[in-house]
Formats: C-alpha cells, sequence, structure tokens
C-alpha cells in the first residue's frame, strides 16, 4: 500500500512514539509509507533513520492553501492510496487535498465531545465530506463519533488501541530525591492539566482525606497549576508541604517507574496515554470511572475504577493499596501483563494494516 501520514507533532518523545512506531513497523512490512509533517516533530530522527519517507510541512496552519497543494501534488504524483492524517491541523488539509482524487482520507479522532453538528467548523474538518472513515483510539470514542458521521461511512467508523511495547520502557526510573521525596515513602503520581474535565481537584480532595499519612506525597505533573482554583485548594489539604508540583516532564514513563500508584481523575478520556504508560512500567491506577480508562482497568486486576468526581473514594484506594504491599505487587504484576496482551502494539499495528486493506 502506498500510504500518507500527517501525524501528531507531539510535545515529547514518549507522546508520540505509539502512533510513530506504527508507521516504521507498516514501512518494515514492505508498504511505501511517507509522513509529512513539521521540523519539530518530537519522532523527526526516528522517522528520518527508518524506511519511512520524511517530507516538511510548509506551514503547521489549519487551513493552508499551500499545505493543500503540497499534499495534493504529493497524492497524485506518488499514487497515494490512503491518506491518515492524526491532528487537528492536519485533518482539513488532508481533506481538502483529496478533493478530486481516487485516495481513501482517514483522520484519527482521540476525544470524546467536540462534535456539533451546529458548529459549522466541524464541516470543514471531522465532518468534512471527502473523509471516508475514522480510527477511533477506544470503543468510548467510537460510539460517541459512530452516529454524527454520515451515514455512508459508518462501516468504516474503526476503533484501534495505540498499542505499546515493553521494550520502549527500559530506561531508569527516575531518582526521587531530585523531586523532593524519597523511595521509602508512598508516592503517588498524578498527571494533568488545569481543564476541569481532568480533575485534578478531586485528587487534592482525596489529599485532604489522607492527611493523617505522613509518609505520602503527591507528585502532580503538568503546566499552570499555579492559579486559582489550585493555588487555594492545594493549600487547603493541609498537605501542601507533601505536594510536589514538577511542571511539565517529558519524562512521565520513568517518573511513573519510580512511583508506587498513578492516579487518573478525569471525567472523561478517550485511551489515556498516561494510563498505558505506567501500566507498561509495572506501576497500578486508580482511575475514575471515566469510559476510556475503563476500556483499560479491571478493579482488583491491574488498578482500580472509582466514582468521578469522588476524592474521598480515590483516598480510600490509595489507603488500601499503601497498608497491602501484597496487593500493590499483585497488581504492578499485572500491569505488564495487559501491555503485552490486551494493548500491545504488534496488535495495533496488524489492525491497523488490516483495516487500510480493507478499505481498498
Amino acid at each position: 500500500m502506498k500510504i500518507l501520514v500527517i501525524p501528531n507533532r507531539g510535545r515529547s518523545y514518549n507522546a508520540v512514539r505509539p502512533e510513530a512506531e506504527c508507521y516504521i513497523a507498516l514501512a518494515k512490512a514492505g508498504h511505501d509509507i511517507t509522513v509529512m509533517s513539521s521540523a519539530t516533530n518530537a519522532y523527526i530522527n526516528e522517522y528520518k533513520n527508518s524506511s519511512v519517507k520524511f517530507i516538511e510541512l510548509k506551514t503547521l496552519k489549519k487551513h493552508s492553501w499551500s499545505v493543500v497543494k503540497q499534499i495534493r501534488n504529493y497524492i497524485k504524483e506518488h499514487g497515494i492510496e490512503i491518506v491518515y492524517a492524526t491532528e487537528s491541523k492536519g485533518i482539513p488539509n488532508a481533506a481538502f487535498a483529496c478533493i478530486g482524487t481516487r485516495a481513501k482520507m482517514i483522520a484519527y479522532r482521540g476525544t470524546t465531545g467536540g462534535l456539533y453538528n451546529s458548529d459549522i467548523s466541524n464541516y470543514l474538518c471531522m465532518f468534512h465530506p471527502r473523509i471516508d472513515g475514522v480510527i477511533c483510539v477506544s470503543e468510548a470514542v467510537r460510539k460517541y463519533v459512530k452516529p454524527k458521521m454520515r451515514k455512508s461511512i459508518r462501516n468504516n467508523i474503526r476503533t484501534i488501541y495505540k498499542g505499546h511495547d515493553l521494550t520502549w520502557y527500559q530506561d531508569e526510573a527516575t531518582d526521587l530525591s531530585k523531586l523532593g521525596t524519597k523511595s521509602d515513602n508512598i508516592n503517588i503520581v498524578c498527571i494533568g492539566s488545569p481543564r476541569p474535565q481532568k480533575g485534578m481537584l478531586y485528587m487534592l480532595d482525596a489529599m485532604k482525606e489522607l492527611s493523617d499519612m505522613d509518609n505520602i506525597r503527591l507528585i502532580l505533573v503538568g503546566d499552570n497549576f499555579d492559579c486559582e482554583p489550585y493555588i487555594g485548594s492545594i493549600l487547603a489539604t493541609g498537605m501542601s508541604d507533601k505536594i510536589i508540583q514538577t511542571g511539565f516532564r517529558a519524562d512521565v514513563p520513568q517518573i511513573a517507574k519510580a512511583c508506587d500508584i498513578l492516579v487518573l481523575p478525569s471525567e472523561r478520556e478517550g485511551l489515556p496515554r498516561v494510563v498505558l504508560e505506567s501500566l507498561a512500567v509495572a506501576t497500578p491506577v486508580i482511575t475514575s470511572a471515566n469510559e476510556g480508562a475503563m476500556e483499560i482497568i479491571e478493579n482488583e486486576i491491574n488498578g482500580y475504577i472509582v466514582p468521578i468526581g469522588n476524592g474521598k473514594a480515590i483516598a480510600d484506594k490509595i489507603r488500601l493499596l499503601a497498608n497491602n504491599t501484597e496487593l500493590l505487587a499483585k497488581l504492578s504484576m499485572n500491569a505488564t501483563s495487559t501491555i503485552a496482551n490486551k494493548m500491545s502494539h504488534h496488535n495495533t499495528v496488524k489492525q491497523m494494516e488490516s483495516y487500510f486493506q480493507g478499505l481498498l
């Protein structure tokens, strides 16, 4: 197959690795793969050192006629059969570029929410009439997207998990002393942003419930928590000296590897990458009952699922695991099994190859 990909640029190497390794694997399998992206793509060196062809896009604008022309010319000159675009700035340009060509245009969707028929901008992106199919990151996303798309392509709305490979996570764990904690503490990591749906305030509610535990530390990873309501909520926990704010970090898997538990308090998720990374480094997960995470986490197998918005329920599970090292060890062992079996990179590549071939 001749496949042109306009991928996610990514903010960090780990953020784009599961996606990028699929294209590299497809190229190794004998398919003609071209990646068009910016020079700032976090995986650019790996692309250039593989059998994938890498071409730099002219600009990063969401609607750019120069990019449309660049993509369109490449499709025609090289007989591209599949165009796959995975980020919001790439999908509109790729869809317009496919007009008048025989290429199948596939878009990627990683989140629920945001697709409204009343929003005209959606008709220039996910509802674009030139889109022939959608790869969804989870069943939760597929169930949301499918009824919103035009009937003629609904059979081409498919769930393909972004699989991971345990060999990607052999780096040493982060030295926790450099973050201001010790390995013999109960170290909890929580990665997110100030967006309300990420549920970080629920994590802070949980810390308030755990104020009697002197050996607990929360490592809060993400930007922009130095504002209200987070400043006030951190102080209100009575645990501000036990809450470590790191800001953005590119080494999330290594941090998770050094910690005992990862908590995901989100109200909604597509397929949370931090959960997969955490399981890959044998760190169990306590997650809210958002649909995406519930496709990965099983109660008492590789973590726990608690009600959305319930800080006390999060605290209760943290306390349970802190007091039961045998249970924590069991969940850790099962965590890597989830990646090796249900969420494997190898399965993702096979499913993506089969999906593209089916469209042709």
